[in-house]
């Protein structure tokens, strides 16, 4: 510094003399005080003009429709108010110091000139937040312009003077130092914004639309259908400065917090995020890795996912390099700082250069850390959405052998947890080589200060290290059990969800629930040593800095090492960066470990067989005369069987043709539709289609979303095709009935839809794609008579007159209008030709034709007179739809749902998901810590917090006091009693750490069971209204993602929280203590970290609301597609169902990577307040005369310092992720509190052991409604069923059978009236004792997975032999005898490896073992040919005769023979009577409804 004093530099004396006023503080700081003042004056007397002369002014610029403002607006008002806030503090503190020490002339102009600048930079905030926030102005003022550059220029003098002619003779004042450095760094910013800051319109880069579309989303969220120029992602185009500072974020926060969030406020994904950018990347890499073979690695997946994101994880190395050697800086100058306290001075100003350092350190090390995390939330985004869309193609490809071995819950896994668990992994991919070099930078510090103790330290954290390898591969291993049971757990669920209907009717609910509480109770298993396990791994790592420090300062004491205080507190700080990543590396291997089993189950799935790509020849349109030909075909569903599914086919159906399959159950009808759509693998022969192809399936597929887009199906409106569609599809009415028309939107597979609606639906979905080959799979077997013959008329010989139909059916009556009949038996075709050929030609023909004659031959002395001779069928179907223009709209469609009034006041059935709003309550706090043992845990895992901070605080605090500054002092202590008493706190500290951990372990736990175990029974307990407007993917992601939360998250979530409360308040504790000044700015600082967090809470927290309501319909899609594949590839829809699902996953991806932008926004500004507030502290601390504080607690002041802005940011962002996260608890709360069905068991009022006894059935004014605002359904029903009748109850769709039958069963209750059975009212009992003595046959047949057993008796309550008794009876026992388990024979999911009519005689041997007096047949028989009808029919009369029958169908032949008949109508009882004197009146609706059928089955050639 010498150097640089004028003298000394050849300038003449006189000079120096001359300029040595001007060069004075008292100079340099009245002339700043002056030019404060003066803009003081300035903007108050603009202030005064712009009141005064207001009124003058014309329109306002509020006015223009689209107003242009600054864009560095905000940046400058931040900067104003801490050029305030700062000179402010530097005036407070030396107010306070000279207070004490008197004053002088230039102190007194320097607290001055510091009043003035704190008053003037407050003016101008006030001014730019007053005049500019909303003005029409499109730069800064030029007043402000020109003071910002003045004000730049003079402080760069004034900085030049404190850097050039201050040295020894002439001491520098540390405030002025730090003042001018800060004036000089927010001049130059204020300079740029004002001269260079680019202007922007309202409607720019943040403020213009974020998201427009009207693509639905399946809880109604519209999709954007923009165009890819017009997605614009904020950071894409964002400053440097504004990256850098997350400053583009601002936009969104604001929004969030002047509102509540939706996702339409939610900015794009910049395209190389987006699944729709980054996908075909991602897929050419892998397809290019994989061309040795199609087999996909793991390894191969990786190195496609590292191509898809080389870019940013290449710059994160940067930025962690970055961020390691800066967090190094502060245990590196400890020792260096600790001796200047101490006195000893290598330069001048050497504090000041020394606090500099730390704070730039800081600022650099919280920059590059929020810039890697940034970085890596885009990469396991990006990740997540390529794996995602892969899974979710290779779902629309994979051969219907491989979906068999791997259900849809074991496929939705893959897709959400392990896709997930890659994304996830970006978090830790650096984690192994930085553990290297924050080590090796580790052992250089602490070379530096303790020579070779270093090499103890490495051992000792050697040692850490190899205990926590067995705990590890513990880990590992209840890892992978606990996600295995978690696999059974969510498929049971998806499985009992679907198909909750079935189980309430047959009071099988509290036994599946049974099923999956048992199934929790594994998981729970693995759950608890999982997390007892975790616990001591967490022990393990919070003992090892205090371990590591035992060791190393003992070998310090053994090798004769000096102890010195700056020295100890060097090694302190560097244990505790070194914690981290040490506590971190369980978590990377155990993570490393579960990413590579979670590629490898990728892997797996996208390995397994896709279906044959060359089963079918395709010929363009009109290429050839022929439109369907096989040659010698042989199909097979399991390709390693030696007995082919189908063998030897050989058909050629010309253009134009209509062909029938028919065939008794099993006899491979539906198989030979699939191999003609090319889903069952080929064995042999040649398959040629010429043409496009539809395809109508026998289980309706009905995707959620309106009727018109499961119509159109991709296609654009058509309105005259589209209205002649629906015309011959019968559901014009249907519609019209509908308060939105088609534009209704249907639930989950179709909930709120009849199953005749259903189907009529999916026909109206083939016609409208005019396809040139139709294939039908039995479509007329769900629709009644009328409806079938105006459907197989208009739709078949109408509509595609000239298109080539192959139709499955069971009903004769439409077979002779078939150009060509293919009769099937056992896999072969036995029979083929026009129906008079091979009436006579063969047996198996002549065997269905039989038993349909036989059918109707009851009907032949009765219909004799009834039918004219003359009738005419046309005639007759307009009489009769005359007659019956009913309510299309069947109420609770065949025991399926309501109607879409009952929907309620919002209108649809399916609403979007409900979330919460705004804060999240206390109560949901309150309730969650007071779950487990009423909370009395809660103050001992306090306790144990609080005395932890305190042992260790104690233990660093004896450190620092009890060893030397230096080596020329001597030590209060020796050596042992040091260590001896270092060691004592350190295992009060370990004590300490035990205990809270395992408490909050153990509460965890026992919180996380008691939640799963209340919720489910909320569930299972729920009315079927419940199940009929929820989605089951909402259900299943509480299930999954939300229990998941609370299993794992939120207890350490919680747990952590309260503790960084706690440290926080120690850290504050010894920094007050030795200067109480900084609590001013920590309580300053803290005040605004708080209002912070408020300000950003609001958006992240509906950010996280939004990302669990976006995560469902992804799930939910799927699992659409997945079911509904065939349909989607018949129709050559899989590129738009693709890109759906691509867009579904953005709409998932946006709010999870804005929350985490949202949350390093937050850090960001909380890591520069922390930095600020430890870098005043550090000058306070080098500001007070030597000597006036212990330097050994000043440097352990420093230390603690050190880790202030990492303790205050974590305290913030576990408040903010606990907030988040709580979420989860919230969620699953909701389900707790749905409203439950009446009582299972009324013990008060049980019915006795044998009732019913005669099950008669009596109907008293039954009078139905789904709601108290909705029109009743059933309007006054009175009627007796006798016990012992078999009743048949008939009416077109919508006439309110179903719910008749759900009214029995309580699905429905009763609004007035009553039902009695033997004289028992059904609502005074319980619904078990109801309805676990009733039996019903459903419309559609459910099957479990599981066995043949279990299928049968759920309850476990019969013998093998009952159970082999009940499947010879529904003719089904040699079936099961040849199977190779019998009746451990698997049924896989849905019963998909059985046929629908053997299904169907899987509910006929239930209720044969369930043997109760009163059956429900709900169209029973609507799946199976007539012969299996007959023989259904035949053995519920011998098995039934004594009980009462109550049977809806459509197959008139079904209910002929009944004792009674109910027509019903509108909700009324048109006619009720025995059938004979019904077709006596031959004006009855029933006499007609025979009429029509026999007529339409009698005469072969009515429909040619």
């Amino acid at each position: 510094m010498e150097l640089l004093q004028p003298p000394k530099m050849g300038m003449p004396d006189f000079v120096y003399r001359h300029s040595d006023f001007v060069l004075r503080p008292i100079f340099l700081r009245g002339f700043s005080g002056t030019l404060h003042l003066f803009l003081l004056l300035s903007l108050f007397v603009f202030w005064v003009w712009r009141r005064i002369g207001i009124g003058h002014h014309g329109g306002s610029p509020k006015q223009s429709a689209r107003r242009a403002r600054i864009s560095c607006f905000k940046q400058a008002l931040f900067c104003s108010l801490a050029v305030s806030f700062l000179s402010f503090i530097i005036c407070s503190l030396n107010y306070f110091y000279w207070y004490r020490n008197g004053w002088s002339e230039e102190e007194i102009v320097v607290l001055s000139d510091l009043g003035l600048r704190t008053l003037a930079w407050l003016a101008i905030s006030l001014y730019l937040h007053t005049h500019l926030s909303d003005s029409g102005e499109t730069k800064f003022p030029i007043l402000l312009r020109v003071w910002w550059g003045f004000y730049f220029s003079t402080s760069c003098y004034f900085l030049v003077v404190d850097f050039l002619f201050n040295g020894k003779d002439r001491p520098l004042p540390t405030q002025l130092l730090v003042s001018d450095i800060v004036s000089a760094i927010a001049g130059l910013f204020l300079c740029y914004l004002g001269f260079w800051g680019r202007k922007e319109g309202e409607y720019g880069l943040l403020q213009e639309p974020l998201w427009n579309g009207s693509t639905i989303l399946s809880n109604g969220t519209d999709l954007n259908k923009s165009s890819e120029a017009e997605i614009i992602a904020p950071y894409e185009n964002a400053s440097i400065f504004s990256i850098l500072t997350f400053s583009w974020m601002s936009h969104l926060i604001s929004v969030g917090y002047k509102k509540t969030l939706d996702l339409e406020d939610v900015p794009q994904l910049a395209s190389v995020d987006s699944a729709k950018g980054a996908f075909p990347i991602f897929r050419r890499e892998l397809e290019s890795d994989s061309g040795s073979g199609n087999r996909v690695t793991a390894m191969k997946l990786a190195k496609a996912l590292i191509s898809v994101t080389s870019r940013e994880i290449l710059l994160t190395v940067f930025f962690v390099l970055l961020y390691t050697l800066a967090s190094y800086v502060g245990p590196y100058l400890i020792d260096t700082f600790v001796e200047y306290l101490n006195g000893r001075r290598e330069f001048n100003n050497e504090g000041y250069v020394l606090v500099f350092a730390f704070f730039i350190a800081k600022v650099i090390e919280g920059v590059a850390q929020k810039r890697w995390y940034f970085k890596l939330e885009q990469v396991g985004i990006r990740a997540r959405a390529v794996l995602v869309t892969m899974i979710y193609n290779k779902g629309l490809t994979i051969s219907c052998q491989s979906k068999q071995g791997n259900t849809s819950g074991e496929i939705i896994n893959v897709m959400t947890v392990d896709a997930e668990r890659v994304g996830d992994f970006g978090w830790y991919i650096h984690d192994p080589w930085m553990l290297v070099l924050q080590i090796v930078l580790a052992l250089v510090i602490l070379y530096k200060n303790l020579g070779l103790a270093c090499i103890a330290t490495l051992v000792a954290t050697i040692l850490v290290m190899l205990a926590n390898v067995p705990l590890v591969r513990l880990q590992e291993k209840f890892q992978d059990n606990l996600m295995k049971s978690k696999d059974n757990r969510m498929k049971a669920e998806s499985e009992i969800l679907r198909n909750m209907r079935i189980l309430k009717l047959q009071a099988w609910e509290m036994k599946f629930l049974s099923k999956i509480v048992d199934l929790r109770q594994t998981e729970a298993g693995w759950l608890k040593k999982f997390l007892y396990t975790s616990a001591m791994t967490s022990l393990i790592f919070s003992v090892a800095p205090a371990f590591v420090s035992i060791i190393t300062f003992g070998a310090c004491v053994l090798m004769g090492i000096p102890l010195e205080s700056g020295k100890i507190l060097a090694a302190l700080a560097t244990f505790r960066i070194l914690q981290q990543p040490i506590y971190n590396l369980p978590d990377t291997i155990s993570m490393i470990v579960q990413t590579k089993v979670s590629l490898d189950r990728i892997a797996a799935f996208l390995s397994l067989d896709n279906l044959q790509a060359d089963v079918i020849e395709k010929l363009p349109r009109g290429s050839s005369q022929t439109g369907i030909e096989i040659v010698d075909g042989n199909f097979s569903w399991d390709v390693s069987s030696h007995t082919p599914t189908l063998k030897d086919i050989n058909i050629s159906v010309s253009r134009g043709m209509r062909v029938a399959v028919c065939g008794t159950v099993g006899s491979g009808k539906s198989s030979l539709l699939s191999c003609i759509l090319g889903e069952i693998p080929k064995v042999s022969g040649t398959i040629k289609l010429c043409g496009t192809k539809a395809y109508v399936s026998q289980s309706p597929w009905i995707q959620s979303g309106k009727i018109e887009e499961n119509i159109l199906f991709g296609r654009e409106m058509d309105r005259d095709l589209y209205d002649k569609v629906l015309e011959v599809c019968s559901l014009k009415e249907d519609l019209e009935i509908l308060s939105f028309g088609d534009q209704t939107v249907i639930g989950e597979r179709g909930i709120n839809l009849s199953g005749g609606q259903k189907q009529r639906i999916q026909i109206a979905r083939a016609l409208y794609q005019d396809a040139d080959i139709y294939l039908f799979d039995d479509p007329f077997s769900a629709v009644d008579a009328h409806t079938g013959s105006h459907l197989f008329k208009e739709c078949l010989l109408g509509h595609l007159g000239s298109k080539t139909v192959v139709y499955v059916t069971h009903q004769v009556e439409f077979l002779p209008a078939a150009d060509l009949i293919l009769v099937m038996k056992d896999g072969t075709i036995t029979q083929a030709g026009k129906y008079n050929d091979i009436l006579s030609s063969g047996t198996d023909f002549m065997e269905l034709v039989g038993a349909h004659s036989e059918a109707l031959s009851i009907l032949d002395s009765t219909v004799a007179g009834s039918v004219s001779k003359d009738l005419n069928i046309s005639e007759e179907d307009d009489s009769v739809g005359s007659d019956y223009k009913s309510v299309q709209q069947e109420v609770g469609g065949h025991g399926q749902n309501k109607p879409d009034d009952m929907v309620g006041q919002k209108g649809q059935l399916i609403q979007e998901e409900e979330r919460e709003k705004g804060i999240v309550g206390f109560p949901v706090y309150w309730k969650y810590v007071t779950t487990a043992y009423g909370g009395a845990l809660v103050p001992f895992t306090l306790l144990a917090h609080i005395l932890l901070q305190v042992f260790q605080i104690g233990s660093n605090y004896w450190m620092a006091w009890a060893t030397p500054v230096s080596e020329e002092v001597a030590p209060p202590v020796g050596g042992i009693a040091l260590l001896s008493i270092y060691v004592a706190l350190a295992i009060g500290s370990s004590l300490c750490i035990f205990a809270k951990v395992f408490l909050l372990v153990t509460a965890g736990y026992k919180t996380a069971t008691a939640l799963f175990n209340k919720m489910h029974y909320c569930i299972f307990r729920a009315p079927m209204s419940f199940f009929d407007a929820t989605p089951s993917g909402r259900i299943l992601n509480r299930a999954s993602t939300d229990q998941s939360t609370v299993d794992l998250d939120i207890p350490h979530r919680v747990g952590e929280f309260a503790f960084s409360i706690i440290q926080l308040l120690g850290i504050i504790a010894v920094m007050s203590q030795v200067a109480w000044q900084v609590l001013v700015i920590f309580l300053l600082v803290t005040a605004t970290c708080i209002w912070l967090q408020r300000y950003y809470i609001p958006s992240a927290r509906e950010l996280s609301r939004l990302l669990g309501v976006c995560r469902a319909p992804v799930i939910q899609h799927f699992v659409e597609t997945i079911s509904g594949s065939t349909t989607i590839r018949s129709f050559d829809q899989e590129s738009r169902f693709k890109e759906s699902y691509m867009k579904l996953t953005d709409a998932y991806s946006r709010p999870k990577f804005y929350s985490a932008c949202a949350m390093e926004w937050l850090c960001f500004r909380l890591d520069m307040l922390s930095s600020v507030t430890f870098a005043f502290s550090l000058v306070f601390l080098v500001s007070v005369p030597t000597g006036a504080i212990d330097p050994s607690i000043a440097g352990l002041a420093a230390t603690y310092g050190l880790n202030l802005n990492m303790l205050q940011a974590w305290f913030i962002w576990n408040l903010c992720n606990m907030e988040n996260k709580i979420i989860s608890v919230e969620r699953i709360f909701q389900y707790t509190s749905i409203p439950n069905e009446p009582p299972l068991v009324i013990e008060a009022n049980r019915p006795n052991g044998q009732w019913p006894s005669h099950g008669e059935v009596d109907i008293r004014d039954l009078q139905v409604q789904y709601a108290p605002h909705l029109p009743l359904v059933l309007r006054g029903l009175t009627c007796t069923f006798p016990g012992g009748t078999k009743t048949g109850i008939v009416g077109r769709t919508g006439s309110g059978k179903s719910t008749l039958i759900q009214t029995l069963f309580r699905i429905v209750d009763p609004t007035v009236g009553q039902i009695l059975i033997d004289g028992v009212d059904i609502s005074s009992i319980g619904l078990h004792d109801l309805r676990s003595r009733l039996s019903i046959i459903p419309q559609d047949p459910t099957m479990f997975e599981g066995t043949v057993r279990s299928n049968l008796d759920p309850l476990e309550e019969c013998t093998d032999e009952q159970i082999w008794e009940a499947l010879d009876k529904c003719q089904l026992g040699d079936e099961v005898r040849k199977k190779q388990g019998k009746l451990d024979s698997s049924v896989t999911e849905n019963g998909e490896n059985w046929s629908m009519g053997q299904r169907q005689l899987v509910c006929l041997g239930r209720v044969l073992l369930k043997k109760s007096k009163v059956l429900v047949l709900d169209e029973a028989t609507a799946s199976v040919d007539t012969a299996t009808d007959n023989l259904i029919q035949h053995t519920l009369k011998q098995h039934f005769s004594d009980c009462t029958v109550l049977t809806i169908a459509h197959r008139i032949t079904s209910v002929l023979d009944s004792d009674m008949v109910l027509l019903l109508d509108h909700g009324l009882v048109m006619e009720h009577d025995s059938p004979s004197k019904l077709l006596e009146i031959k004006s009855s609706f029933f006499s007609r409804l025979v009429a029509e059928y026999s007529s339409r089955s009698n005469s072969n050639s009515t429909f040619k």
